[in-house]
């Protein structure tokens, strides 16, 4: 069950745009299909690209990498991290160049991560993942279940969700010239 309370959200400049919902911003993380996770090296930011999963039940954030590598390495300094994900509606137009936007929707969050050593949790929250996205499919009916020596292989992540921030820019249905960024070569 999500423990949301309200000193959860960061408040945003632009109010406006802001989605301080918490079923909204749950929704979104269980429907991104790729994340961005800010991680330090010393004083050198570093942004790492990866699937994910969103469990509620735990209100946190599980994937894996490789057991060795720069992620890992940048963790086990510094348990702090930033997780984005984003994505872009329509492109819109307007008369005066400034004013061109875009519509998009956010969700940002702030958190400590740590790597699962409980091998069962561990293969549990891979169970997740691999559901999130191949839902068609079915451990030990369409694919091999994992075993422990597969998790011994990898690095299983948790991020546990400080605070959280969301935003959201639509544009009406009918706004004028409104297209989507692959259809920008379109006439």
């Amino acid at each position: 069950m999500h423990r949301f309370n309200k000193e959860k959200n960061v408040k945003i400049r632009r109010s406006d745009r802001s989605v301080t919902d918490p079923e909204w911003i749950m929704n979104f993380l269980e429907d991104s299909p790729f994340a961005s996770i800010a991680t330090s090296e010393k004083d050198q930011p570093v942004i790492n690209f990866n699937t994910f999963v969103y469990d509620r039940e735990s209100d946190a954030i599980y994937f894996h990498t490789a057991k060795k590598g720069k992620f890992r390495s940048n963790i086990e300094q510094n348990k702090q991290v930033c997780f984005s994900v984003a994505s872009m509606g329509r492109l819109l137009p307007a008369e005066v160049a400034r004013e061109f936007s875009v519509e998009y929707s956010s969700v940002v969050l702030y958190g400590s991560i740590e790597i699962l050593t409980d091998m069962d949790l561990a293969r549990d929250k891979m169970q997740l993942l691999l559901d999130k996205y191949f839902p068609q499919f079915r451990s030990e009916i369409h694919y091999k279940a994992i075993t422990s020596d597969e998790i011994k292989e990898i690095t299983v992540y948790k991020i546990s969700i400080d605070k959280w921030s969301a935003k959201r820019k639509e544009a009406p249905a009918d706004f004028k010239q409104a297209f989507y960024f692959k259809d920008r070569y379109n006439d």
